[in-house]
């Protein structure tokens, strides 16, 4: 490729970020190896809140009209009291620009088929049920070895398999894993039809209740406590405990909760953290996405994060054919605007998990937060 920094890149990892980036770079005309240890490049079932910087990342990698199709846009968040009473209503403001919804709610299944679909059409090789077991940098390139026993050479290998990110450890970032302190059950519901945004209870006897619709049908609510024992983690039929853990909220919540069937399968997650505060690459190797900078879901940005390093990285590798100066346009892009959604996410974790703190005004931050995210990625 004239003017670009690779032209053959290998990515670890196909959640959102890695088929991001594999779609971005494929269309700007590298070659791409897209290596994903699961059999598939699926996703967890349940919802997932877009804002409009990620909305506008799908589009410019050509995917939005599908994105929009299969999801449910709005354009306000409401807050509540736990027994429905309205406290205040935020308009989201243009993230992706005016041409975009504030928000859309999706299915990450959803997502991730559209995602898989396009990286497919885009003439990526994807290599299945694979990892990497180790990587040699030459200097002048990058020799993979993969599970298969086979190898891939490349000029750049991106690392994009998330929070316990194994690329990260390999290249010898440093990087602690910590729970935040909260847990979170998520479950997929039908949508009832006075749902039009994203609602969350405060003041009740957990430290948050919410919902996103996520499509015309269905919506996804969530519950938000302590830390609970690690058996719960994962998808259980475990409806009848979301129910009785979510006592004491009213309104469209209590409703949905009330409606659950006993066995419904939830997702339950600790939520989890980490930053690296140093550069993301070492040499031809970098980790993005969660990989370098997982946040908690308080301000819905942990997708459109990683959505947004995958198209600037896209964009800094395809400007210069030097490859360090493209690396370290990337982090100047991107370091300071992750580092503000990250620290912005666990101050409201902090107010959450200690509603008394002095100050403390989660309305506040999140508008702040929001608005500073108008500007381009």
């Amino acid at each position: 490729m004239s003017g670009s920094a690779v032209s053959k890149v290998l990515v670890i990892g196909g959640g959102v970020t890695g088929t991001m980036v594999s779609l971005a770079l494929s269309q700007k005309g590298a070659d791409v190896v897209l290596v994903e240890r699961n059999a598939d490049l699926t996703a967890i079932g349940h919802g997932i809140t877009l804002q409009g910087n990620a909305l506008k990342a799908f589009q410019d990698v050509g995917v939005i009209d599908e994105v929009l199709e299969h999801g449910f846009p709005f354009a306000h968040l409401r807050m509540r009291s736990a027994d429905g009473h309205v406290i205040m209503e935020i308009p989201t403001p243009p993230m992706g620009g005016p041409g975009l919804p504030g928000t859309a709610g999706a299915m990450r299944s959803d997502l991730a088929t559209i995602l898989r679909n396009a990286v497919v059409a885009a003439g990526v090789d994807v290599r299945l049920a694979t990892t990497v077991e180790s990587l040699d940098d030459g200097g002048d390139g990058v020799t993979a070895t993969l599970s298969d026993g086979s190898t891939v050479e490349a000029d750049l290998v991106i690392g994009a398999d998330g929070i316990r990110s194994r690329t990260r450890e390999m290249i010898g970032i440093q990087a602690e894993v910590r729970p935040v302190g909260m847990g979170i059950w998520r479950v997929v519901a039908p949508r009832p039809e006075e749902m039009d945004c994203s609602e969350l209870y405060y003041g009740g006897p957990k430290y948050k209740a919410g919902y996103t619709p996520i499509s015309p049908d269905h919506c996804y609510a969530f519950l938000l406590e302590e830390n609970l024992d690690r058996s719960f983690i994962g998808e259980h039929p475990n409806g009848h405990v979301m129910k009785e853990h979510g006592q004491g909220y009213g309104g469209t919540w209590g409703r949905i909760r009330d409606a659950l069937p006993d066995d419904a399968i939830v997702n339950y997650q600790w939520i989890e953290t980490v930053c690296v505060e140093e550069p993301w690459h070492r040499g031809r190797v970098v980790v993005i996405g969660d990989a370098a900078h997982a946040c908690p879901p308080l301000i819905a940005q942990g997708a459109a994060m990683c959505a947004e390093d995958a198209v600037v990285l896209a964009d800094e590798l395809t400007k210069t054919d030097d490859l360090p100066a493209a690396l370290s346009s990337f982090m100047a892009r991107r370091f300071p605007r992750v580092k503000m959604v990250l620290d912005n996410s666990l101050l409201l974790a902090e107010w959450e998990m200690h509603p008394d703190t002095p100050g403390a005004d989660p309305g506040r931050i999140m508008g702040q937060t929001l608005h500073a995210l108008c500007e381009p990625a």
